[in-house]
This record gives C-alpha cells, structure tokens and sequence, in this order.
C-alpha cells in the first residue's frame, strides 16, 4: 500500500481521483489547492503526489518546483487540461515523472499510477540507482558490448545526461547525425534502467512502407488482410516491459504518425483487424537525423507527437566536432576487428592518425569504423600506416594520377591546384621530412616552406603527415 497525495481545486474531481485510488488499495491525502498540498507534502512526504496543473495560489508548476527542490527523486504526476499539454511537457522536462490529460478514464488513471509506484520500488531495490553518479559513464565508455567511446567534453556531456534520463520512464528522443550511434544511446538508456531485465525492441522506421510498418508495430490478427494467415504480435506488445528503440522517426507517414501519438498518449495498441485493446508497458525512445521542429513547421510532422515525442532530447555530436575521440575509438576498432580482418594490427603511424584527425568524417563515427576495418585489410605489418588508409582520407587519387580540377578556371589557379598536390605527394613520398620533400621536388627548403605557407598547407613539425 502507497501513500498518495492528490492536489486538486476542483472538489468533485478530487474526490472522484480519490476514490479510484482508494479503491486500489492505496491510501491518500488530499488538498484543495498547492500550499496545503506543499505542506501537507512537508509533514508526511507521500510515495506520490498527483496534482492539478492550473490552480490559485500555487500552481502546479510552482507545487513541482518547491517539492523537487526539497526532493529531486520526489514522484509527481501533473493532471492537465489538453489545451495545457505544452505546459504539461515543460513540467516533465522539469522533474515530474508524468502527466495526464484531463478528461481521463479510471482504467488509464489506475495504470498510470500502478507504473509511478512500480518505478518507485524498483528505484528503492538497487543501490547502483542510487550510487550512479560515476558509474554509467564507466560502463558506457568501458563496455565493448555497447561500444561508448569517449574522452571528449562533449561525450562526457552525453554520459552525463544517459547517467540522469536512465532511471526514469520518460520519453527520449535522440537526434544527431548519420553514424554517431543513437542506437548505442538507445542501448545504454535501456541497460541503465530499472527495465533492462526486459526486452529492447529496435524498428526502423524508414525500412519499410506504411502498411508493413503499421503492421510490425502494431501487430495483426488473423484474416485482417489477404495474407494474414496468422496472429502476428505487434513490436509494442513483444516489447512490454521493456525499452521500444524507433529509429529514423522522422520518416513515418501521417498515418502512422496519428496512431503512434495514440499509443503514446494511452499507452494502448489495437492490431490491424483486431477489436481488442491491449495495454503496453514500454518505454519509447526515438531517432531521426531530420530537424523535427523544421519538418514541423513545414506540415511534415504532427506538432502534438512532437511534443510526445521531444519530452527528453539528447543531441549526439558529430565525430568532426570531438576530434579528440578519433584516437581511443581508433583503438577499440583495432581491437575489435581482429578477429574480422584476421589481423594482429595493434599501431596507427604517426602521420596516418594525423591523417585521421584532420578527415572530416562525414559519415561519423561509423564511417571511421570502416576506414579502420579496410586499413586493417590492407595493412603489410602490425601497424597501419599512410598508404594503408583510403584514398579519401589521404587525399591521394587510388591511380596516383594528378586530379585535374573540374570547372571553367583560369590556368594559373589550375597549375597551383597541381603544383599543391604534387607537394602533398613528394611530402609523403619523403615520409613526412621536410628537407627530403625539398630534395624530391628539386627546390631548396626555404622554397618550400614559402609553398607551404602559399597554399594553406599545414604538415606540423618534423614527422607530422600532410593535411589540406
């Protein structure tokens, strides 16, 4: 049995709420507006309180501000009207647990509460909830199963904020660029959390069209269309319990969209051509590389699964921006792509890790991986040097043949164009000696330190590789 705290001015809906908890088997307290509720709050501290969004005096965003203040791990649940529901979304950003729009049926009401108190206990269980201030970050960076790499300010920002979301049930949406892992951070959220003893369902949204989509979210019963000769359970309902990972959000249709912000909103799915309601426990985290808020204002996006969806954002930094990283990331890959390459390669040259650091690594950190993998392949010895990196990173043409640059351009921009690639040819020829590069291209030291300085070229000190 809980203790409850029901916060309502409104008397017959209050009383109504209590009842409904009573009945459960829960005990409650009651206040008719927040300063009772807050000091009734003080002396008692309840498992959960419940309370109204608009109310004189104190409101319900003043009531979680003062309880979160004196409680960061206090359990608040805000009841709102639906007009309010932006409202409703800013108060789980700041600390409450849920929210549920007004008119609500008792059956939601119930549930809703059931997953509060459920959370709580879990949260009381384990200490590693409680002592998780280093931990994640830990794990997340150590874990070769999860493969968080990372050094850098901005991936300590990223553990930092995986560490506070993990334990709570609220809805994620992870956004960044092709290749910097969102499914790893959909990973990690789920194993940090009181639910990763449950299942982590992943759906690629974008993988299929909008009537094998519906399908494999929302599953179908039998005879619901020509080639349904059986029940097939849904992806919400086979991750019950657990974690629901919909990558590539941004590209479902409105359809799907409109039935997606459903579950979300009753946490309840209905097969294709079946009756039956069936009630999800599951925790939604979602990815796109779109700018939802763009595809928003362009018509693309429902504004109200926005708001569903965008309650805990978590932004992943390009590879290009954490150029730190390149070096620990680069050797996890040599690790854990011997056994794939059949390759010892333990070492990076000092002039191909330049190298890797100045590419701009379009495709992150998924990319990098690859250009390690083919580097591995090519490699003679046990370390990866210059000539064993792709052509793209290098800068090389794979035939060694000059590039002739494209464009209507005058000839003295194009013989400079040459005259810098074959600098940057002769400069790792000499591998990487200045005075031996000099040799190659017949001018003296001196002439080429101005060419370099002419063209932009940075090659460092000493054994330092060539960069554009």
């Amino acid at each position: 049995m809980a203790r409850i705290l029901v916060v309502e001015d409104n008397n017959t809906l209050r009383e109504g709420m209590i009842q409904v908890i009573q009945r459960m088997g829960h005990e409650t307290l009651d206040a008719p507006n927040g300063k009772a509720g807050f000091t009734i709050w003080e002396s008692e501290k309840p498992d959960l309180v419940i309370s109204d969004l608009k109310m004189d005096d104190m409101d319900g965003m003043q009531l979680l501000k003062a309880v979160l203040t004196k409680d960061p791990e206090a359990l608040i649940m805000i009841v709102t009207a639906f007009g309010s529901i932006e409202k409703a979304v800013e108060a789980m950003q700041k600390g409450a647990y849920d929210f549920i729009p007004k008119p609500f049926p008792p059956d939601l009401f119930r549930s809703k509460i059931t997953r509060a108190l459920e959370f709580k206990d879990q949260r009381k269980k384990t200490e590693r909830l409680v002592q998780e201030n280093q931990m994640l970050r830990d794990d997340a960076r150590q874990s070769a199963e999860l493969e968080m790499i990372g050094q850098s300010t901005q991936m300590e920002s990223v553990f930092e904020r995986i560490r506070k979301i993990a334990p709570s049930d609220s809805t994620v949406h992870i956004f960044g660029e092709s290749g910097t892992g969102k499914e790893l951070v959909a990973r990690a959220l789920h194993e940090h959390s009181h639910r990763k003893d449950g299942p982590f369902v992943k759906v690629n949204c974008s993988a299929l069209a909008e009537t094998l989509l519906e399908s494999e979210l929302f599953g179908h019963d039998k005879g619901a269309f020509t080639g349904a000769v059986k029940t097939k359970l849904g992806r919400f309902e086979l991750a019950d319990g657990g974690t629901i990972f919909l990558d590539e959000i941004g590209d479902i249709s409105p359809t799907i969209q409109l039935k997606l912000l459903r579950v979300l909103q009753e946490r309840q799915v209905e097969r294709v051509g079946g009756e039956e309601t069936i009630h999800v426990d599951v925790r939604v985290v979602t990815a796109t590389n779109k700018d939802l808020k763009q595809e928003v204002a362009e018509g693309r996006f429902r504004e109200d699964l926005f708001y569903r969806l965008h309650i805990i954002p978590i932004e992943l930094p390009t590879l290009r921006e954490r150029l730190d990283d390149v070096a620990p990331l680069v050797e996890h890959f040599l690790e854990k792509l011997k056994a794939r390459t059949h390759k010892s390669v333990g070492a990076v040259s000092p002039h191909a890790m330049h190298a890797l650091k100045e590419y701009r690594w379009p495709g992150n950190v998924r990319e990098l991986e690859n250009v390690i993998e083919h580097a591995m392949v090519f490699a003679d010895g046990n370390t990866i040097e210059m000539e064993d990196l792709p052509a793209a990173i290098t800068g090389r043409r794979d035939d060694d043949a000059l590039a002739i640059p494209d464009g209507d351009r005058p000839l003295p921009e194009i013989l400079e164009d040459l005259e810098r690639q074959l600098i940057l040819r002769a400069y790792r020829k000499a591998n990487g000696v200045k005075t031996e590069t000099a040799r190659l291209l017949g001018i003296k030291a001196s002439a080429l330190y101005y060419k370099l300085e002419k063209y932009g070229i940075d090659i460092g000190n000493g054994d330092s590789a060539a960069s554009d």
